[in-house]
């Protein structure tokens, strides 16, 4: 009998704890991200980061078991006027407690006015133009991967202690993502005292089909340095027409903020030229970390490839949103919710030992390490046959925008 009735005991545990994890309630996600295209590979390898982030929290639960995430995804077009609208009917119509995701940057800009209007938190999960932490900041803004700036100030460290240049030359999208990393490389390099000389900058459309003119003019500047700006389908397509037109043969291309994202390295295979400099918001083989490790593998589990940059991003936003509601134990107290997020720390995939991101209260912009690799061949994450190595690490608090390069900003969209 007591057998019995412990094993009744059990089963009525288990129903009751499946029926309150039924009742939790859904505190909805409203995620806008490009499917297609170019970038289409950053929108569906966020969309399998979310789902992972997501199955974990809802498996621990959030705030004692009272509330699960769920998130909606839509095709952003990379087109701010549609990602508006989208963003607007998600707020009114799909009652989403968070704006979430991105890859454009001049989507993100037109995102982020929703979110200030409406008074809806909106994570920042991948596009990096430093404006939205600097002179377009609202309070119900966060951005959990670096911008450009953390980007572009570890690149002019490491040109500093590069020997054998004087010369430079900058091409990338002719939109604010590309004009601020120019700008930043610049300031950086001033504010080190790094001599240097501009023998060129070049501002082809996003999604250009043709980089011949560019690297033909590229070739007659000669620079020592050719500092990129591009993301994307655009750093593979720029660099296989300039390897063919033996650009690299005399001219070292450094690109510190994009270009050393995975999809390049699966692209281009035995074909990519080892020695460029690179380096990205999330690299597959550094740190050599178990919580690197994991995020790559579990990510591999699930969708049979390695991960881009920008599943890091989307998987990592998704455990600040419940770390917030946890510490709030409110999904629905958005004032509350942004006074957790500021200054919130939470171990990353892109940490080494030592460090953990967290949120500038000022700026609600994510601070963490930067490291800059050069290519060499590595076969370990398949199709690729060139990785990233020998890694050059730059520490984080050294990396933030500065309020002089802020007033600058300013100016320079006068």
């Amino acid at each position: 009998m007591r057998k019995g009735l412990w094993g009744l005991l059990v089963a009525a545990a288990v129903l009751i704890s499946f029926a309150m994890a039924n009742a939790a309630e859904v505190v909805k996600i409203g995620a806008l991200y490009p499917m297609s295209g170019r970038a289409g590979l950053y929108g569906k390898d966020s969309e399998a980061a979310i789902k992972i982030a997501i199955a974990e929290v809802n498996a621990k639960g959030l705030a004692g078991g009272k509330y699960k995430l769920d998130v909606i995804i839509t095709e952003d077009q990379s087109k701010p006027d549609y990602a508006v609208s989208v963003a607007k009917r998600y707020i009114t119509e799909d009652k989403v407690k968070f704006l979430y995701g991105v890859i454009s940057s001049a989507v993100g800009l037109a995102v982020t006015e929703v979110s200030k209007d409406n008074k809806v938190i909106f994570i920042g999960t991948d596009h990096a133009a430093t404006d939205l932490t600097a002179h377009k900041f609202q309070k119900y803004y966060f951005r959990v991967s670096n911008n450009t700036f953390q980007s572009m100030m570890a690149g002019a460290y490491y040109l500093k202690d590069l020997k054998g240049w004087k010369k430079i030359a900058y091409i990338g999208p002719d939109y604010a993502y590309g004009r601020d990393q120019w700008l930043e490389i610049k300031y950086g390099l001033d504010k080190l005292g790094v001599k240097y000389e501009v023998v060129g900058e070049y501002w082809p459309k996003l999604y250009e089909p043709d980089y011949t003119s560019y690297v033909t003019a590229l070739k007659q500047a000669k620079p020592d340095v050719l500092i990129s700006g591009f993301w994307g389908g655009d750093t593979v397509a720029f660099i296989k027409q300039a390897k063919a037109h033996g650009l690299f043969q005399k001219t070292k291309y450094f690109h510190p903020d994009a270009g050393g994202n995975y999809e390049l390295f699966a692209a281009m295979g035995a074909e990519l030229p080892e020695g460029l400099i690179l380096s990205a918001r999330h690299h597959n083989n550094w740190p050599d970390t178990k919580t690197n490790k994991d995020f790559v593998q579990k990510f591999f589990k699930a969708t049979g490839r390695y991960p881009s940059y920008a599943a890091e991003g989307a998987y990592v936003g998704i455990h600040f949103i419940a770390a917030a509601i946890n510490k709030v134990g409110n999904p629905n107290d958005t004032e509350a919710l942004v006074k957790a997020l500021e200054g919130m720390k939470l171990k990353s995939p892109e940490d080494p030992d030592g460090f953990t991101s967290y949120i500038d209260p000022a700026t609600h912009q994510i601070v963490q390490m930067q490291a800059i690799g050069v290519t060499k061949k590595n076969d370990k994450f398949p199709p690729a046959k060139v990785m990233l190595g020998d890694f050059k690490v730059y520490p984080a608090e050294k990396l933030l925008p500065t309020q002089d390069y802020v007033e600058l900003l300013k100016k320079s969209k006068k």
